[in-house]
């Protein structure tokens, strides 16, 4: 159990954050998430994930002050929300409970990323990467191993005991599974290299297919072990750095019970395609991404990736419902071909951040997604994420959250 002290710290911290999450705003920005999902246009919803911690801290507020492991996560968690609401709220939702997130066991496929980094700043979990290639014969692709996945309740047990003696009369704790987090090819190129996948695309295809075919079977095998196990959930904290709320998942058919593939999201991407071509795309990764995709309830797709010239190949999938449009997207072709038939999940330059803000190039950035959204009837969202670094300086965080919401606020 965590020492009186740090719980003494835990607890007051948990107040706070308690006294935020009653407020009614909560509520209506969960409202105007489900009608997002929903297709429904309206104001846009601003989001800001993936912060650089280590550069954020303002007068000690991110100060972790607990002795033990356990309590020092807690409180991070606690003392982040906090900070968030603060300084860079925008429409964030801060829930209700405090969630302990189910343990289970992955046996992995038998391999390991062998690399070569280099940082600038050690706190930083930002790095160069030199990646050794693993996976350059057809014989060492077979020879990828099925992950066995095991749910481990008694862990789950542990963890709930622990965080209900902490939190006993402050804020109910409840257990959470988890989301589809899917991009086997951020794997392949950890295990490849990525000039080394690009090259084979053109040279050696069939190796390319081999590789991404054994990557679907992991997927797969993994993915209907957690569902089959209970492991899965739709009631998760965010949607890869976005809100999840939508009111069609689960599935109507749902009996409260153990949550299936149809009952939540799918969020997929394929980053490396940013050097390829949309056949390409197509060819060695939606086609086989569909196959968990298509079980899944509803889908996401998109990341880092420019994908106006994919976005014909996404909308063949029935259930695609929102599209990451990055920074280096041309947001007006997007808006086009997205209308009103999926989200528009905008995903502005975390460059504008990185060193000297610059208040004009930011309203720009954000009228010309408002604009190109309201002309086309798109719902849609601003996602500010892969925030490698503010430059030492949070208040250009700061500024750029308090410059979004006055913009929109000139349209809405």
């Amino acid at each position: 159990m965590i020492a009186a002290q740090d719980k003494s710290i835990l607890r007051e911290l948990a107040r706070q954050v308690r006294d935020l999450a009653v407020l009614d705003i909560n509520k209506k920005r969960i409202a105007r998430a489900r009608e997002m999902h929903g297709l429904k246009p309206g104001r846009p919803l601003v989001w800001i994930d993936e912060i650089p911690w280590h550069e954020m801290d303002i007068e000690g507020q991110l100060t972790l002050r607990c002795e033990s492991k356990e309590a020092r996560d807690m409180e991070r968690h606690f003392r982040r929300i906090l900070y968030r609401w603060k300084y860079i709220q925008v429409d964030m939702v801060v829930e209700d409970a405090f969630y302990v997130g189910k343990a289970f066991t992955d046996t992995g496929n038998g391999i390991k990323v062998k690399e070569e980094t280099l940082a600038t700043n050690t706190a930083n979990n930002i790095v160069s990467h030199h990646y050794e290639d693993q996976l350059d014969t057809e014989e060492k692709v077979e020879a990828l191993k099925i992950p066995v996945i095991q749910a481990r309740p008694d862990i789950d047990e542990k963890n709930l005991e622990t965080a209900r003696d902490v939190l006993d009369g402050i804020l109910p704790v409840k257990l959470r599974g988890h989301g589809i987090y899917y991009a086997p090819w951020d794997e392949i190129s950890m295990l490849r290299g990525i000039e080394n996948c690009l090259i084979d695309m053109i040279s050696n295809p069939e190796l390319v297919h081999k590789t991404v075919a054994k990557f679907t079977e992991i997927g797969l095998a993994r993915y209907t072990q957690m569902e089959a196990q209970g492991l899965l959930d739709f009631n998760i904290s965010a949607l890869h750095c976005t809100p999840p709320y939508c009111d069609e998942l689960p599935a109507k058919d749902w009996d409260g019970g153990r949550v299936r593939l149809k009952d939540i999201w799918f969020r997929g991407m394929a980053q490396l395609f940013s050097s390829a071509s949309p056949e390409m795309q197509d060819e060695f990764d939606l086609r086989y991404m569909r196959q968990l995709m298509d079980q899944c309830g509803l889908s996401y797709y998109g990341c880092c990736e420019p994908l106006d010239r994919f976005i014909p190949y996404l909308k063949k999938v029935p259930n695609m419902r929102k599209i990451g449009v990055s920074p280096w997207a041309n947001v007006r072709s997007s808006a086009e071909q997205i209308g009103g038939d999926y989200v528009f999940a905008r995903k502005p330059n975390p460059a504008n951040v990185a060193r000297d803000f610059s208040k004009e190039v930011v309203e720009q950035e954000i009228a010309e997604t408002i604009e190109a959204c309201m002309e086309n009837k798109c719902p849609y969202e601003f996602v500010l994420k892969d925030i490698s670094t503010v430059g030492g300086k949070p208040q250009n965080l700061i500024d750029w959250a308090k410059t979004v919401t006055e913009t929109i606020d000139r349209y809405y």
